[in-house]
């Protein structure tokens, strides 16, 4: 797997990490898991301009927020049993395809 990959893997799961803290930091509340914000946000956008290198910003942004979206969908479920819906699983299965059909598809993945 490409590094640009591998960089890119690691800002979506700590802005999934970033984003799972902000819920939990009841509104910013509770210090620790604003901390755990602050570092995670922080660190995804480090990794996130390192792909910037290799990858346009369109796609970078697109494959970081569609897989974000997942992922923090699949882990309210379980952490904060947020249930969602048909339409919104119908929603997130057509993200998962766009996400797909750039990664798979488009000449466009780097530059």
């Amino acid at each position: 797997m490409p590094l640009h990959y591998i960089n890119l893997l690691a800002a979506v799961i700590l802005e999934t990490i970033g984003t799972l803290a902000m819920q939990a930091s009841l509104q910013f509340t509770k210090p620790i898991p604003v901390l755990i914000l602050i570092v995670s946000y922080g660190f995804s956008f480090y990794f996130m301009a390192l792909v910037l290198k290799v990858m346009p910003v369109g796609l970078v942004y697109a494959i970081w927020s569609g897989t974000g979206i997942i992922l923090i969908a699949i882990a309210g479920y379980f952490m904060f049993n947020q249930k969602l819906d048909f339409a919104a699983v119908v929603g997130m299965a057509l993200i998962v395809a766009g996400v797909l059909v750039i990664n798979l598809f488009s000449g466009s993945t780097t530059h």
